[in-house]
């Protein structure tokens, strides 16, 4: 199985957010985070052209990134998973992936860092630590070739928003 990291596009300024007194978990993407991450869409599709199911977090940024990735893989089954929100629960995410391993060859995780740069980095060496920091709109393939286990993934490929642009090209 095949898991897809994927941080959600930039989204609006924070401090400006924060003065429409409306809670951060509203924050959307900025017009400019939804073109890039369009592009970086388009770039994915070329070194991954199948996606079977898509999990997010309930965020409104990761939920419209998820968005903008459903476009390039419409046949995707979406799921809102709490799990990934900020200080989500790492083992939750964990037991998700292994509901679905033996039905979905290729999973995709939106979310927010450091989060998933901790939980990459956790299904490969089962260290509780952050060596992958994504960037906005950044994306990384894991894969499971056995058991679906912390510390048993393999590292596909990791590629910055700007390198994923340039596959769309």
């Amino acid at each position: 199985m095949q898991v897809l990291i994927v941080r959600h596009a930039p989204a609006e300024d924070r401090e400006a957010f924060a003065r429409s007194g409306q809670s951060d978990e509203l924050r959307p993407l900025s017009n400019k985070g939804k073109a890039k991450m369009l592009l970086n869409s388009k770039g994915l599709q070329t070194i991954l052209p199948t996606i079977h199911r898509f999990a997010e977090s309930p965020l409104i940024r990761a939920e419209q990134t998820a968005d903008l990735l459903a476009s390039a893989y419409p046949n995707a089954i979406r799921k809102t998973l709490p799990a990934l929100a900020p200080d989500g629960s790492d083992s939750e995410v964990l037991s998700y992936l292994q509901q679905h391993a033996n039905t979905s060859k290729t999973i995709a995780l939106v979310g927010h860092e450091p989060d998933l740069g901790e939980l990459a980095t956790w299904l490969l060496s089962g260290e509780v630590e952050n060596w992958m920091p994504l960037k906005k709109g950044a994306a990384c393939l894991l894969e499971f070739r056995d058991d679906v286990e912390a510390g048993q993934a393999e590292l596909c490929w990791m590629l910055r928003p700007k390198q994923l642009r340039q596959l769309a090209i």
